[in-house]
């Protein structure tokens, strides 16, 4: 357990560093934008090509990962449920942001300080990027233009720099092929920058915000938040023990399952002009909410 709170310990100080860059150091006003498009089209790619070349692709039809993804489908469904009377748009961004987990820029972070194996995440990057986020897209162009573009649900995948490292990386690991050591060790080290980087514009990110002010739809936001921060995870927990899954297995599913929602779907949002106020406050409030859960977690995990 002393090595999972440390894990938290660290990503605590360095998520505090970007907070007081952006407070103090006199920053631009799109330093963290900035930022998080380096580790989006850089960094996170290289640290997932060298992870998932490292890696046993057998995890992608493991019971885990059908854990994880029953679990994102139950919290789209309920929030469906719950929340009526929005319009379509609205009410698949608050589905998004009830079950689609940020594995990227939080998850690769919490997975390699306190699960201690960044390739943990891979599995959720790729069900996300390859299945959930072209079905997403296609049923926003729906609701908010009435058609879809074929066009848009197929170029969308194939233009993310992530899906390109996972793709290549997946690559390497079935042929066994090994980059040379001149191409190899760079790769290695512009990946390694991605987990504090992306910390330190979380971080930045949290000065200065506003949420849940007049006009927003506040009862949508929190359910949305509850469904992402406590129910995914408890809902990934019992049906983990369903399955009999061992304890490290169940512990890293629900860490997984209680992060945040992805920054990813306000992207979406922005596309479609859909819940763009709704994914917003979702975002930061789960982001922030997420802390205490994942502690709470890893503590009942090692009584």
């Amino acid at each position: 357990m002393i090595s999972a709170f440390s894990g938290f310990a660290l990503i605590g100080v360095i998520v505090l560093a970007g907070w007081l860059t952006r407070r103090f150091a006199g920053l631009p006003d799109n330093a963290e934008a900035v930022l998080g498009r380096l580790v989006y089209s850089v960094l996170a790619p290289c640290l997932l090509f060298t992870g998932v070349a490292k890696a046993d692709l057998n995890v992608l039809f493991s019971e885990p990962l059908l854990v994880s993804t029953a679990a994102a489908v139950v919290c789209f469904g309920l929030f469906a449920l719950l929340i009526r009377g929005r319009d379509r748009g609205t009410t698949i961004m608050g589905a998004l942001a009830s079950g689609y987990t940020n594995a990227n820029y939080i998850g690769i972070p919490v997975a390699t300080y306190v699960l201690g194996n960044a390739a943990l995440v891979v599995p959720i990057v790729i069900l996300q990027l390859l299945a959930i986020t072209p079905v997403a897209l296609t049923l926003l162009e729906i609701a908010t233009t009435g058609h879809a573009s074929w066009r848009t649900v197929l170029m969308t995948p194939l233009r993310n720099p992530l899906i390109a490292g996972v793709a290549l990386g997946a690559v390497f690991a079935l042929t066994g092929w090994h980059l040379p050591a001149v191409l190899g060790n760079p790769i290695t080290a512009i990946g390694q920058a991605a987990v504090p980087v992306v910390l330190i514009a979380f971080g930045m990110s949290l000065s200065g915000r506003g949420v849940l002010t007049a006009g927003s739809d506040r009862a949508a936001t929190l359910t949305a938040i509850a469904l992402k921060t406590a129910g995914m995870p408890v809902i990934a927990f019992l049906m983990s023990r369903a399955l009999g899954l061992p304890h490290d297995g169940t512990f890293a599913v629900t860490v997984l399952a209680a992060l945040p929602t992805a920054q990813n779907v306000f992207l979406y949002g922005q596309r479609f002009n859909a819940g763009l106020v709704l994914i917003r406050d979702a975002i930061f409030l789960s982001t922030v909410a997420c802390a205490p859960a994942l502690l709470l977690i890893t503590f009942l995990f090692h009584l």
